[in-house]
């Protein structure tokens, strides 16, 4: 473990954006000078797990005013200064893509500016105590949720948590989450969710999330590549294209609401993860 401190300015954008206010500062404006639009970067203090495990490496800000500004569409570079615990320093450097939606119904969420993860993974190694090791963003966190996405309501400022991670230069692909109890008598809103939380990507070609003791089986559809801070969820009967649009498409509920145990196999059959909750299935007939 170590600990971090981080600061961040934003460099550029792309294409330029006029009128522009900020370049090289930690709080950048655009549109009139009566009305400017904007992101602020907060850094943070954390303590960091060199395993993976996500942690906060700053709040973002985005002020939201009814502006103009051309274009309306464009990538915003961030680049943030991690400081170590032994005073040493690396800059890592992502991009967000901003989307200056129209203003013209002034209700949400039509008029939400949308703002997308452009880069999860920092290009070059960094050395932490000699070990090389990938510093991948994992995306916004807002209610407990981590998101790629970021809906930003008009007329506000609205905050969240980027949330980062340093991995090996490999793919660590896990159960991060099971809603194993939804909304109404079909709960088509459960959901499993995978997280690669290594540096690598991960071809999931052959591998499956099963269900115990329900027997329900989701295969991945061949050539289905999960990239690094990437979060994929298979809901009973819904699709969600921000996580991957994948569906068991059960018309009654997957995951029992007494327990059971939610498994991620590869292709040769091995178990790389598994979720038991509550009971684990085993006060239903048959072997969990």
């Amino acid at each position: 473990m170590t600990t971090v401190v981080t600061s961040g300015v934003f460099p550029s954008t792309t294409p330029a954006v006029s009128p522009l206010d900020g370049l090289g500062t930690a709080d950048i404006r655009w549109g009139s000078n009566n009305s400017q639009s904007g992101y602020q970067f907060r850094g943070a203090a954390a303590d960091v797990q060199l395993d993976g495990t996500e942690f906060v490496i700053g709040t973002f800000v985005h002020r939201n005013v009814p502006t103009n500004v051309t274009p309306s569409v464009f990538d915003v570079h961030l680049t943030i200064n991690v400081m170590f615990e032994d005073g040493s320093t690396t800059d890592l450097s992502f991009s967000f893509h901003h989307n200056e939606t129209p203003n013209t119904t002034n209700s949400s969420p039509a008029d939400d500016d949308l703002v997308d993860l452009q880069t999860f993974v920092h290009p070059q190694p960094v050395t932490i105590d000699g070990k090389q090791y990938r510093a991948v963003l994992s995306g916004f966190k807002r209610g407990g949720q981590i998101v790629q996405q970021f809906r930003s309501p008009e007329g506000g400022i609205n905050f969240a948590e980027v949330v980062c991670a340093f991995a090996f230069d490999e793919p660590d692909v896990v159960i991060s989450g099971l809603r194993y109890q939804g909304t109404g008598p079909a709960q088509a809103d459960e959901y499993v969710e995978i997280h690669n939380k290594g540096g690598a990507p991960q071809d999931l070609t052959g591998w499956a999330v099963q269900c115990k003791p329900t027997g329900y089986s989701f295969p991945f559809p061949p050539g289905t590549v999960i990239q690094p801070g990437q979060r994929y969820r298979v809901y009973t009967n819904e699709t969600h294209q921000q996580y991957g649009g994948f569906s068991f498409n059960s018309s009654g509920e997957v995951w029992r609401d007494q327990g059971g145990i939610a498994r991620l196999v590869a292709d040769d059959g091995f178990v790389v993860d598994q979720h038991p909750y509550l009971d684990k299935g085993f006060n239903k007939s048959g072997t969990p």
